[in-house]
């Protein structure tokens, strides 16, 4: 098929809006997705019932899509029926941008296979949220989304990661976050990294230290709640 150029919002033919939404605070959401989710004829979700939380906070009732991550292949299915019916599509995954560590990917390919256009509403990430308040310098960092729950798997990459003079996020749940904490710690306890919780939300919170003192801050509490991004230093050459 022959590469082809956006046209943006002026695409003759039906287009598929990639609408990044809050991570937290509702009120991280841009003008522009606003508008979007407004004039779209209809929203395809992760999530139906996490998406209408948010859409009836901005008063907007349009036609909603599932697109589960358990079944992006029927999700973009009906997707792209819309788009062939010549209906606009905005996508919105859980929270943040679509595609980062959240479905989507399957449906914008497919969008485009179908020559109409695919157009990034961007805007929260957790990813770009941490990189940004971490206070960790980086020339280069690599996102590497959510690790394995299993744990030689985990070990393995994070060896990896952790060998290389590049920064790297990865994002993990509240009750694995000790144990991935643990796993970098015995490989360098020294490493300084910044572990975001809950970020954009009432209880927002930021921990910076080496690996070591980050991981017992954690440790030593009855229990660890929240959404969680994990910003690591890079390894220190010659």
């Amino acid at each position: 098929m022959t590469a082809r150029a956006d046209c943006g919002d002026t695409g003759a033919m039906a287009t598929l809006y990639m609408v990044a939404t809050p991570i937290g605070n509702l009120e991280d959401i841009t003008l522009r997705a606003v508008r979007t989710l407004g004039e779209v004829d209809a929203i395809a979700c992760e999530d139906t019932r996490h998406t209408l939380r948010l859409l009836n906070h901005l008063g907007v009732k349009k036609q909603l899509v599932a697109c589960y991550a358990y079944e992006e292949e029927k999700g973009s299915a009906r997707i792209l029926a819309l788009l062939e019916q010549g209906k606009d599509v905005a996508y919105c995954s859980d929270a943040g941008t679509p595609c980062l560590s959240d479905p989507g990917i399957l449906a914008a390919a497919r969008a485009r296979e179908a020559g109409h256009d695919v157009v990034p509403i961007p805007g929260p990430s957790a990813f770009a949220a941490l990189v940004s308040a971490s206070g960790i310098f980086y020339k280069t960092v690599a996102f590497d989304g959510f690790p394995s729950p299993k744990p030689g798997r985990r070990r393995s990459r994070v060896a990896e990661l952790m060998s290389r003079d590049e920064a790297f996020v990865m994002y993990e749940s509240p009750h694995r976050i000790v144990k991935l904490l643990t796993d970098i710690a015995d490989i360098d306890a020294e490493r300084r990294l910044c572990v975001g919780r809950e970020m954009t939300k009432l209880h927002e919170e930021f921990l910076v230290g080496s690996a070591a003192e980050v991981r017992d801050l954690l440790a030593a509490r009855p229990e660890v709640k929240g959404e969680i991004a994990l910003l690591v230093s890079g390894a220190k050459k010659g």
